[in-house]
């Protein structure tokens, strides 16, 4: 940055806090009429609370957009459900509370370049931004520059002359050292050029995203990952990889660029900017203009309640992360100051700023920090964390976890410890990709997915936080504390926003870190897509229950059915000449399944060329059959039955053709498999339409729930392998059986069910046992049935 400040902006001198005006009256916004931008977030919230609570004849307009097919004024009555307003709504009564409501706050429906404002507007509070440190870059412009520039115009346009209260961030001081004054800030950057240059790297790099050697290499990952799930999958998964591509480099471009100019990040360089807009086209056009520059915003200290927050902050994050184990260590400074400031104090801030508007074409500053007045060391801040977690320890399945002891090594050693972690990591995830895929596989698979998990958010977390646990800056805040003492003695009671009254160990222990973990700690113990062992199926006959057959039905693949069927029909003698011709074409097979399910099939299928149907028809019925059953899943059997006994329709998709299919229809309400060609008694080795694997049975299932009148959206589809995810994501009820490595992935990713179903066979064997498979009555009404898988497998129900 440079040292020219804009003219535009009034430059008091920081050692000389501007006089406030004489103490205001409680009612000093009363009558007034006052618009709040990003009434819907944290702050913005807080601030219509205390709008509504203390000032009883404010006006208030609010900038809400509709979002998805919800109107701004539904999502205004979502929003007065919010604990921000409960003692507010308890004090005055519900009916009350909805009148208040009714009569003073109106709703502007979208953006502020369609709507038009009001005309007689006194006050506007701008709170609306981005919340992310490091969007991309042309979208943090969109938000914090795109959004200050529309406003000011439409204020212009509405001919109102409001005293606007513009909330910025105190880390638009940048990468500073020491004091920084309640002043505009010094630095000759144009916003217009930066602004254009945001909006045109999108499109650069939209333009260089599509290059075909660009979309080669994504193509080549995609189909390597993706390919066994079908054509389409590979096209989604390599268009949403170019995606990802083009925000990684607009989020990269916009660090790059922000740290270029002596900014932190890229978004305390487009509050910046946002900031020298304010300046430029309201104070600078002879309005009335104060900015506040709030520090890092956190729980409420005592206004609504101790510990008021509406989801994770800033720090938060941070303080879960280490909670639950993930940050070994950290590069922070121990002697920088971390500077924290309650909620209310905020909001009390931005209020008293309100009623003491500055002399037309005039702009002043608030730093509401408490760096200088009150500091906060962050090796104190470590402290506190680390002893409330060791009396508070986050509970876990294998019991309460330890927190680590931080050495504070500084970055270089945490970068390069990070880097080697990774790589062990990689590999290890390599290694477990290529085993078969079990039970203790997939715990493996877990354990090297958290800890890539964990050592990617300790690196996200080094990246966006170094700047603010390594700052040297400090906010001066003489005329903050000015401002706080120009309030009565009854507003500063209740109003007030003195950082030394802050007691930084008694905010964190008791009120802090208690509001924090109660929004994780209902979820410490739950496992990302984990299986609900015991539900109720709902009693309706619009739902299917789609089971793929081998590997989740049935614990037999195609080359060990072929195999069985190959050698009863052949003598004995011929035996290792069946066995070694299949073994030499293995790898080939091995080849097809991992490239593509439908290849595998239809390249497989050759081998049943010349087979006589009549013979293959009669071993089906004899001792195939027989093994067929006894390889059933038990579990799997248990589930179908619970479908049927609920009034589902039970349907059996398979790849495997129709002939050996025989022995499973008295289990299912319908068998739904290829079929192979023929000519004169005997197969050709060709199918007689492609394999139903996959997309194909994606569009499969799609047509036949329309035809038939099923809800896919309560429907349930089980299978086992990558190939069933294109099908398996159309049903409301996916459920992931013994799934092997990437179907896994998929269901922990889409919290779909997973079932561990014993391989141990013993299904049915019998033609009597066969016999007691009856299809109930469709049910109606609203009965249940329970879906309860038994500890032991067993074949009861059937």
């Amino acid at each position: 940055m440079t040292d020219n400040p804009t003219p535009d902006a009034e430059q008091p001198d920081a050692q000389e806090p501007e006089a406030q005006q004489p103490a205001t009256a409680p009612d000093a916004l009363d009558g007034a009429h006052v618009l709040v931008t990003g009434g819907t977030g944290f702050l913005g919230q807080a601030v219509l609370e205390r709008l509504l609570a203390d000032h009883p004849t404010t006006r208030v307009s609010l900038l809400i957009r509709k979002k998805g097919s919800v109107r701004g004024s539904d999502r205004l009555q979502t929003l007065l459900r919010k604990p921000v307003f409960k003692a507010w709504r308890e004090r005055v009564g519900a009916e009350a509370a909805a009148a208040i409501v009714a009569e003073r706050v109106s709703v502007i429906e979208g953006g502020l370049d369609e709507m038009a404002l009001p005309a007689d507007l006194d006050v506007v509070i701008h709170s609306a931004s981005t919340v992310s440190f490091d969007p991309p870059i042309d979208e943090a412009f969109a938000t914090n520059v795109g959004g200050a520039t529309t406003l000011y115009a439409a204020l212009a346009k509405s001919g109102a002359t409001p005293h606007v209260v513009h909330v910025s961030t105190a880390y638009v001081g940048g990468t500073r050292k020491g004091i920084q004054p309640e002043r505009s800030l010094a630095h000759d950057v144009d916003w217009r050029v930066e602004a254009e240059a945001a909006r045109s790297a999108r499109v650069r790099t939209e333009e260089s995203s599509r290059r075909p050697e660009v979309l080669r290499k994504l193509m080549q990952t995609a189909r390597r990952e993706h390919g066994k799930a079908g054509p389409q999958a590979v096209s989604n998964a390599a268009e949403a990889a170019r995606i990802a591509w083009v925000d990684a480099r607009l989020v990269a471009h916009g660090r790059a660029r922000a740290e270029s100019l002596g900014w932190t990040d890229v978004y305390t360089f487009t509050k910046a900017m946002a900031e020298r807009v304010a300046e430029e086209r309201w104070a600078g056009e002879g309005n009335r203009l104060s900015v506040v520059r709030p520090s890092i915003i956190e729980s409420a200290l005592a206004h609504p309640f101790p510990g008021w927050i509406d989801g994770y902050k800033v720090a938060d994050p941070l303080i879960i992360a280490y909670g639950r184990g993930q940050l070994p260590d950290f590069p922070g400074l121990p002697d920088s100051v971390l500077d924290i400031i309650p909620v209310d104090f905020v909001v009390n801030a931005i209020l008293a700023a309100a009623q003491t508007p500055p002399e037309p074409a005039a702009a002043r500053y608030f730093h509401v920090s408490s760096g200088a007045s009150n500091p906060l060391p962050f090796h104190k801040m470590y402290a506190n964390v680390h002893s409330y977690f060791t009396e508070h320890p986050i509970p876990a399945d294998a019991g309460d976890i330890s927190v680590p002891t931080w050495n504070f090594p500084g970055g270089r050693a945490i970068e390069r410890s990070i880097d080697r972690r990774q790589k062990a990591t990689t590999a290890a995830g390599r290694v477990v990709s290529h085993l078969p895929a079990n039970a203790t596989t997939r715990g493996w698979q877990d354990r090297i997915r958290k800890a890539s998990s964990d050592l990617g958010s300790l690196r996200d977390f080094t990246g966006l936080y170094r700047s603010y646990v390594q700052s040297e800056i400090v906010f001066d805040d003489q005329r903050t504390r000015a401002l706080h003492a120009s309030l009565t003695p009854e507003q500063q009671t209740d109003r007030g926003f003195d950082v030394t009254t802050i007691d930084w160990d008694d905010y964190f222990q008791r009120i802090h870190f208690p509001a924090v973990t109660t929004l994780t700690r209902a979820f410490a113990n739950r496992k990302a897509g984990a299986a609900k062992q015991q539900k109720i199926l709902p009693v309706r006959d619009d739902v299917l229950a789609v089971f793929d057959l081998e590997g989740t039905v049935l614990a037999w693949n195609l080359i060990e059915q072929y195999l069985w069927l190959r050698l009863a029909a052949t003598s004995r003698s011929r035996w290792p000449i069946e066995i070694a011709a299949l073994g030499a074409s293995m790898p080939g097979y091995i080849g097809a399944e991992l490239r593509d399910r439908g290849e595998f099939i239809r390249t497989f299928m050759r081998r049943y060329e010349g087979v006589d149907v009549a013979q293959l028809e009669k071993i089906v019925r004899g001792g195939f059959g027989k093994a067929v059953r006894s390889r059933l899943l038990p579990q799997a059997l248990e589930q179908i039955a619970a479908h049927r006994a609920a009034g589902h329709r039970t349907i059996l998709v398979t790849g495997t053709i129709d002939l050996m299919t025989a022995p499973l229809e008295p289990f299912f309400d319908e068998v739904v498999a290829g079929a192979m060609h023929a000519e004169n008694g005997r197969l050709t080795g060709y199918l007689d339409s492609p394999p139903l694997v996959d997309e194909a049975r994606g569009a499969w299932l799609t047509q036949y729930a329309e035809q038939h009148g099923m809800d896919l959206a309560h429907s349930y589809g089980y299978g086992d392998s990558h190939a069933d995810a294109a099908w398996l994501q159309l049903v409301g009820n996916p459920v992931a059986v013994n799934p092997d490595h990437t179907l896994y992935k998929l269901a922990q990713a889409g919290r779909w069910t997973v079932r561990e179903w014993a391989r141990t066979t013993g299904g049915v064997r019998s033609e009597d046992e066969l016999t007691r498979a009856p299809r109930p009555a469709q049910p109606r009404g609203e009965r249940t049935a329970e879906d309860t898988i038994p500890d032991r497998p067993t074949a009861h129900g059937v």
